[in-house]
């Protein structure tokens, strides 16, 4: 195991995936609010929606802390502001969908620069683009599923509250409902880990190396949500940014989220390779193959080297 670790902390930093990161983070703050407004509208369809807006700011004040969860709150009333005209509604209904659809391409792209793959060139064309927008959806309304299942779990653990409450003392039985809430928050992030891992990039791979994957990749995200979250509120960064505080603190959790998002997608690529069924391009995509080439003309595959430098230490 400590091997795997070891190709996956290489990959990660052969990949550029710090880049990668902070290159979401920055891409994140303009699709955040477009990206939330569709989930939440897809959940009010069948769920309050002061339910599910109140479970989605709750759980971003818990990261970010009230002054972030304000900006976020600024960012969604904002992008949803209804009192305009019908073509003003309709493009901005437009822009808000190609923009939610764009951060999830964005993941796809990146988690592709970590798989080694790409669509082939000679295959695009605006039908390769149109699918791709519609995997986008697809994974969005996943995501609105899962903020569902949430939503759902809460409500039953509130109602199985009070039973609890009278079958153990006060401080057991809180313990109990937030073991019970932590496993399924894992196990919602996991599923969803899982999804994204499986369907967004242009590979195959198995499920029971998505599996592995995603499991780990879920308990990590889940440890560092909390590490992250009280790493930002020990700081007061409206003393260090001034005005812009609000908007660092979203900046700064997204970017050791997305770090921890692709360190999990490369030790899912270096378990599937070295004990798993492999990672392969997908039809209508191509693998990509690193070189370099010396003075002498001599080509080097520079993922090999740096592999066996890790290999060898």
């Amino acid at each position: 195991m400590f091997q795997l670790i070891k190709q996956a902390f290489a990959e990660f930093s052969e990949d550029k995936c710090m880049r990668m990161a902070a290159a979401l983070a920055y891409y994140t703050v303009f699709s955040l609010a477009p990206l939330m407004i569709i989930v939440m509208m897809i959940c009010g369809l069948i769920w309050d929606p002061s339910d599910v807006e109140g479970l989605v700011q709750q759980e971003i004040r818990s990261v970010v802390g009230e002054n972030g969860a304000e900006q976020v709150r600024t960012m969604l009333r904002n992008a949803s502001q209804s009192d305009r005209g019908i073509l003003a509604s309709v493009l901005s209904g437009v822009m808000l969908l190609v923009g939610a659809t764009g951060l999830v391409g964005q993941l796809q792209g990146a988690l592709n620069d970590a798989w080694e793959v790409k669509p082939d060139p000679e295959q695009g064309g605006l039908w390769n683009f149109v699918t791709k927008r519609l995997l986008s959806f697809g994974m969005i309304c996943g995501i609105a599923f899962l903020l569902l299942v949430s939503l759902i779990a809460s409500s039953v653990l509130a109602a199985a509250g009070d039973t609890i409450a009278g079958w153990l003392p006060q401080d057991v039985s809180q313990g109990v409902l937030m073991a019970i809430n932590l496993v399924v928050s894992l196990a919602v992030i996991v599923v969803l880990f899982g999804a994204m891992f499986k369907f967004l990039p242009d590979a195959k791979v198995a499920w029971s190396d998505v599996a592995f994957g995603a499991a780990v990749t879920g308990v990590l995200f889940v440890v560092g949500k909390f590490a992250i979250g009280a790493y930002l509120g020990s700081k007061n960064m409206e003393s260090t940014y001034g005005a812009a505080g609000s908007l660092a603190l979203i900046l700064i959790w997204v970017y050791y989220s997305s770090m921890i998002f692709l360190f999990g997608a490369e030790l899912t690529q270096v378990w599937a390779k070295q004990r798993g069924s492999g990672v392969w391009p997908a039809e209508g995509a191509v693998r990509v193959v690193e070189k370099s080439v010396r003075a002498d003309g001599a080509e080097e595959t520079s993922k090999q080297r740096e592999r066996d430098r890790a290999l060898t230490g």
